[in-house]
């Protein structure tokens, strides 16, 4: 396997990892309980960290669509959740999101970093590393 795709694989296994006990730590360690949107991201997420994980070592770069999906569609989740939260004309019209608002921000770091922003960050850097896994696939060839 070309050293890069190790490398893009260590990175999304390392990125998806650090999400997954970041969210835990909000939740289990913080007690931050959450949303519905925040569990549709967590469950985007958490199976990266398995899929990566296995992929590195079996040395399946094929696995970079599979998490591409995933962080496309985590990623659009977590934008629209940053949106309800920063974007008035999104919040208010926002649907209830069950017993914990969607629209809420338990933290809110330099005005702009919120959990749904965290995720975002991981699914996007998950998404880029994907396809470049799946250039240099191609470029292998």
């Amino acid at each position: 396997m070309n050293k890069r795709i190790e490398n893009g694989l260590i990175l999304i296994c390392t990125v998806s990892l650090v999400a997954t006990l970041g969210s835990l730590y909000f939740s289990q360690v913080r007690g931050y309980e959450p949303c519905t949107l925040c569990w549709y991201q967590r469950i985007l997420m958490y199976p990266i960290v398995l899929i990566s994980g296995i992929a590195l070592f079996q040395k399946n770069a094929r696995i970079a669509l599979t998490t591409a999906v995933f962080a496309t569609v985590g990623g659009s989740i977590s934008l629209y959740h940053y949106g309800i939260q920063k974007l008035s004309i999104l919040g208010d019209s926002a649907p209830s999101c069950g017993s914990v608002s969607c629209t809420g921000q338990y933290i809110n770091y330099l005005g702009f970093i919120t959990i749904p922003f965290l995720a975002l960050v991981a699914f996007v850097i998950i998404l880029i590393t994907s396809l470049f896994i799946m250039k240099w696939q191609k470029e292998s060839k």
